[in-house]
């Protein structure tokens, strides 16, 4: 508190941007991945719709193979499912999906990555 009344004239003001500011930026990471599991939720109905069309024989190779991606979505968001029960998930889940994309290997969903939102808009 004391650097605070040394660098500003309202520390308290500070303090409550401040508050505000992380508040407003849960908010929009909450929107964010509210979007992101309905794309999810979309998505595999589309799946299930697939491969019921499959098992009666109307289904075509390119729908799929978009079938098959969505179901290996679904299996990364159960690895990480797993990583969530663990005592200190907060943690270790940022620095696995860190540690991943140094290597690699992407493993969230792909609705999750920013990279496959910029190419479907």
């Amino acid at each position: 508190m004391k650097h605070l009344k040394k660098f500003h004239k309202a520390p308290f003001r500070v303090l409550k941007l401040n508050k505000k500011r992380v508040k407003i930026r849960f908010r929009w990471s909450m929107i964010k991945l509210k979007a992101a599991l309905a794309q999810e939720k979309q998505e595999t109905k589309e799946m299930l719709q697939i491969y019921a069309k499959f098992t009666q024989g109307g289904a075509s190779k390119v729908e799929i193979n978009i079938a098959n991606k969505q179901f290996l979505d679904i299996l990364k968001g159960l690895g990480l499912g797993v990583f969530a029960l663990l005592p200190f998930a907060p943690i270790t889940i940022p620095l696995l999906v860190k540690l991943a994309k140094l290597v690699g290997v992407e493993l969230l969903p792909s609705s999750f990555s920013q990279n496959n939102k910029n190419n479907k808009d």
